[in-house]
């Protein structure tokens, strides 16, 4: 008698099942088949200042940073961070004890909820959010729940009440991202506050991804949720270089807490790339210690791109949700009589030979993300400019 094969086993364990491959793959495949101008991807297309870069070239020639650099980081960077910390915001950190260097903050929030995170406990996490949220809290076995920031008078807002209501027994984390991606959103001192009551009254942790800490337009300011009360000993912060120097490539992140939190992300930490971007390190190190002017000047180019692809947009018929932060645009495509942010990406750039992203793949609930689109603005003047000539057709196409 011959038995039954088995049904197969699938080959992707079921925490991963519902990841596939990114919709930043297929929409830049998109555009390079098209060649349509890319404005899905949030990296820029200029490098950042030439003495960082050849900070860089200096440690490679030099010898610094070409064989494993040490665990935690390298000692130089690690002062940097803390130096940066404390003249931006007034926090003092050990460089020994209390900062973390990873690969980039993806590393960063990835080790931060292995270490964390117990098979079971809930992660709130704001939605829309960036889409390793998601897949990392699966690998750690968390269960993520999320909170819905929504539209109120031309930003994305959060429903505090909501907040609240998601807390139950079993959560563990809170995950906050402030300036917040794909939004624009900077969470107000106001909003904070009671993120932190809150946080200390049901004894949770928080990790907070503030990679866009420099980039914030007009009267928004960047609070740092560590620096309020009862928030310093159950806060991780994960800040990031590529945003704010445009070195996306070099892929250098940080973890900013206290010891005991930064021992339990290292512990983590130490098994995924164990160390990485060596040469890097110390360029960023430089970097960091760049004067005020420099990042002055950065947030002054970027809020006149914002300026000029939000213009643009509303002008092509978009409803334009304008960033407090990062370098995204929301676009709301109900009023070009769209409604499907997937089909109306994926047949944008056919239609005016421009690429954007469907909010919806930032959504547990696809239907709430389904009419908004994001388009990033951090590329040259000109780019842009072509962009906001090629997308007057849309609505008419």
């Amino acid at each position: 008698m011959t038995a039954t094969p088995a049904s197969p086993r699938p080959l992707l364990n079921r925490r991963l099942a519902e990841f596939g491959t990114t919709i930043f793959a297929e929409m830049s495949a998109l555009a390079v088949r098209t060649g349509a101008i890319n404005l899905g991807q949030g990296f820029p297309d200029t490098d950042g200042p030439e003495a960082v870069r050849e900070a860089a070239v200096r440690a490679l020639r030099d010898g610094r940073g070409n064989q494993y650099p040490p665990g935690p980081g390298v000692p130089e960077l690690r002062t940097a961070i803390a130096a940066h910390q404390e003249r931006r915001y007034g926090t003092a950190l050990d460089p020994d004890r209390e900062v973390l260097v990873t690969a980039g903050a993806t590393e960063a929030i990835a080790a931060s909820l292995l270490a964390l995170v117990e098979p079971g406990d809930e992660v709130v996490a704001f939605e829309p959010y960036y889409d390793s949220y998601a897949a990392c809290i699966a690998m750690a076995g968390g269960t993520r729940v999320p909170v819905t920031l929504r539209p109120h008078e031309g930003s994305f807002r959060l429903d505090l009440d909501e907040l609240r209501a998601a807390i139950t027994p079993r959560t563990r984390l809170l995950l906050i991202n402030t300036p917040h991606n794909p939004t624009g959103t900077v969470l107000t001192r106001a909003e904070l506050t009671a993120i932190a009551e809150l946080a200390v009254e049901r004894d949770l942790l928080v990790v907070t991804d503030e990679v866009y800490e420099h980039l914030t337009y007009g009267d928004a300011v960047h609070v740092p949720l560590a620096t309020l009360p009862g928030m310093r000993e159950r806060t991780v912060t994960i800040g990031s270089a590529g945003k704010t120097f445009s070195f996306t490539g070099w892929k250098v992140g940080w973890v900013t807490a206290s010891p005991e939190l930064v021992g339990a992300v290292r512990s983590a930490k130490q098994f995924l790339t164990y160390v990485s971007s060596g040469p890097f390190q110390y360029a960023v190190a430089e970097a960091l210690a760049l004067p005020d002017a420099y990042f002055e000047g950065f947030r002054a180019d970027m809020t006149a791109k914002r300026d000029l692809l939000a213009a643009g947009l509303t002008d092509a018929g978009f409803e334009v949700f304008r960033p407090q932060g990062t370098y995204f645009i929301t676009t709301d495509i109900r009023p070009l009589g769209f409604d499907d942010g997937f089909a109306f990406c994926r047949a944008l750039p056919e239609r005016c030979g421009v690429v954007a992203v469907p909010n919806a793949v930032f959504y547990d609930d696809r239907e709430a993300g389904a009419p908004f689109v994001r388009f990033a603005f951090c590329k040259k003047d000109d780019v842009l400019a072509q962009a906001v000539e090629r997308l007057k057709g849309v609505a008419a196409a």
